[in-house]
C-alpha cells in the first residue's frame, strides 16, 4: 500500500516539476525581452521577472526536481526487477536527458539573473520545447512499455519536434506581423 503513495506522489511531483520547467523558461523568453527595452521599462520588468524566476525556480522547479528524484529512486529501490525491463532503459535515459536539460536551465537563470543572456527569445522558444519533447516520449514509453513499436516512435518523436518547430516559425511571422 504504501508503494501506491510512493508512486503517486511520484507522478504529482513529476507534473510541478514539468510545470516549473515549462513555465521557467516562457519567463526566460520575457526577460530576454526586457533586455532589449528601453529604460525604465528595462529596469522594472527586468527586476520582476527576476523575482518571479527565482521564487518558480527554487520553490517549484528544483524541489520537484529532487523529491522525483527521491521517489523514483525508492520505487526503483523497492522493485530492483523494474531494470530489467528494456522501456526502463529508454525511459531512464530520457531522465538522465531531463535532468541535464534542468541543469542547463539553471545555467541560463543564473545568467539572466545577471543581466546575461546570449540567446535569442526565438532560440529560447525552441529550447522551451525540448522540455515538451522529453515529456511526450516519457508519457509514451511508460503507456505502451513492451507494447511501443522503436521505429514508429522514432518517427512520432521527430515528427512531434517538427510540429513544434513549425509552429514556433508560424508564431514568429505572427508576431512580426502584428508588431510590424
Amino acid at each position: 500500500m504504501a508503494d501506491l503513495y510512493i508512486k503517486s506522489l511520484h507522478i504529482i511531483f513529476i507534473v510541478t516539476w514539468f510545470a516549473g520547467l515549462f513555465y521557467i523558461v516562457r519567463l526566460f523568453v520575457y526577460q530576454r525581452e526586457a533586455l532589449d527595452k528601453p529604460e525604465p521599462d528595462r529596469t522594472i520588468l527586468g527586476d520582476q521577472l527576476k523575482l518571479m524566476t527565482s521564487r518558480l525556480w527554487f520553490i517549484i522547479a528544483w524541489p520537484s526536481a529532487i523529491i522525483t528524484l527521491i521517489l523514483g529512486s525508492t520505487m526503483i529501490y523497492q522493485y530492483p526487477a523494474m531494470l530489467e525491463l528494456p522501456f526502463m532503459h529508454i525511459k531512464l535515459t530520457f531522465v538522465v536527458i531531463l535532468y541535464i536539460y534542468h541543469f542547463l536551465c539553471h545555467k541560463l537563470f543564473k545568467q539572466l539573473q545577471n543581466d546575461v543572456m546570449r540567446y535569442s527569445s526565438n532560440q529560447l522558444r525552441i529550447w522551451n520545447e525540448i522540455s515538451t519533447l522529453i515529456m511526450i516520449s516519457v508519457v509514451f514509453i511508460i503507456v505502451l512499455k513492451n507494447e511501443l513499436d522503436w521505429i514508429k516512435g522514432t518517427l512520432g518523436f521527430f515528427l512531434v519536434a517538427i510540429a513544434l518547430m513549425i509552429g514556433i516559425k508560424m508564431y514568429k511571422r505572427i508576431r512580426s506581423k502584428k508588431e510590424g
